[in-house]
């Protein structure tokens, strides 16, 4: 064993559902401006710091149903599509490594989809952090452990692809194949396999720990983390009341074995899509950073998903919109009244993104 880990963690999920390569920490959380102002003077690492996660409101929870109702069956055909791709395309055992925190919930539904497909599959849920890598010490247990060329690396969603980026330069250290990034939505086309290319309002990317075992963001900071051990995590424990991650996957996974069950659709991601996608993503990030003189585009952070949590998590400075009537933008229209955010809808400005937010510079 790489690791002076003594036992292995699920959250809240099943065991049977996610092996989380994650050594449980205690820090202590800073406030959101202490943090920002450490981080962009760099006097500190993002991964180093971590801040108090709240209970959403009410209010809040409200949108996530909405959202939940509306795309909870949509994810389970998307899942079952996936699924059915990646058995197609791998033959020997499937490995699945989730990107904590927004991989995690598809990995769950990944990883039971394919074993109703008779896989041999089984799923983790690892660190990578921007500027940092990828968590080499859960690396080292996994391919000791499963082959690597069965071994996919999953997210919800991708951004503007910061972690696509540092997911390629870190998997170098043990492979020279590219690794293979499997999402739901990949926008910025960069994922090996995405269901698709719409920035849409996949529900478990509006919360944060509720919906992800009760486990905070990774972090990665010598006081807490040795060189031996896994990237850490603190259980947010203070959230049990509140949290919903297994029931999500459950509710998701109704429609992901209807869709098994009923259907043949399989998701298909050609090197047409990526190049597209790539290309106007890409436009979308330059046209924000042109006009607000964005040199560090860590600021930007693309898509309804990426919008929504710079909210929660940091301090914005405006966010772009493509409509305020559209449905799926309810959740950051909520948290731009409730904060004061100042928001401009641009819609032809962010395509192919439907909400752009863009970071205080502090």
């Amino acid at each position: 064993m790489l690791t002076t880990q003594s036992k292995f963690i699920s959250g809240t999920y099943r065991s049977s559902d996610v092996t989380f390569l994650l050594k449980p920490i205690k820090l202590e959380a800073i406030d959101v401006a202490s943090k920002e102002a450490a981080i962009q003077s760099g006097l500190r690492h993002y991964s180093e710091t971590i801040s108090f996660e709240g209970a959403p409101e009410a209010g809040y929870m409200e949108i996530f149903d909405e959202a939940m109702s509306a795309g909870a069956a949509r994810m389970g055909r998307e899942v079952a599509a996936l699924a059915r791709s990646i058995s197609n395309q791998i033959k020997g055992p499937i490995t699945l490594a989730s990107l904590v925190r927004a991989g995690v919930p598809l990995g769950v539904l990944l990883k039971r989809a394919l074993s109703r497909l008779k896989k041999d599959v089984e799923h983790f849920g690892i660190s990578i952090i921007r500027d940092r890598g990828i968590d080499c010490n859960a690396m080292r247990h996994i391919i000791e452990r499963r082959p690597i060329e069965g071994l996919l690396f999953v997210d919800g969603w991708t951004g503007k692809g910061a972690i696509a980026n540092e997911l390629e330069r870190s998997f170098h250290s043990f492979s020279a194949q590219p690794p293979k990034l499997v999402v739901l939505a990949d926008p910025c086309g960069r994922a090996w396999l995405a269901a698709s290319s719409e920035d849409w309002l996949i529900p478990s990317g509006i919360l944060g720990s509720t919906v992800s075992g009760l486990i905070s963001r990774s972090i990665l900071n010598e006081q807490v983390t040795g060189p031996e051990d896994f990237h850490g995590t603190v259980i947010w424990d203070h959230l049990t009341s509140h949290d919903i991650s297994a029931a999500f996957v459950d509710n998701v996974w109704t429609h992901a074995v209807t869709a098994l069950d009923q259907n043949n659709e399989i998701a298909q991601w050609t090197d047409n899509d990526r190049s597209s996608h790539q290309r106007r993503s890409r436009e979308a990030i330059n046209r924000i950073a042109a006009e607000f003189a964005v040199e560090n585009f860590n600021r930007i952070k693309p898509g309804i998903a990426e919008a929504t949590r710079a909210i929660l998590r940091h301090m914005p400075q405006i966010v772009f919109l493509s409509s305020v009537e559209d449905a799926e933008l309810a959740a950051l229209l909520y948290l731009i009244r409730k904060k004061n955010v100042p928001f401009q809808v641009a819609s032809e400005i962010i395509q192919p993104y439907r909400a752009i937010t863009l970071i205080q510079r502090v």
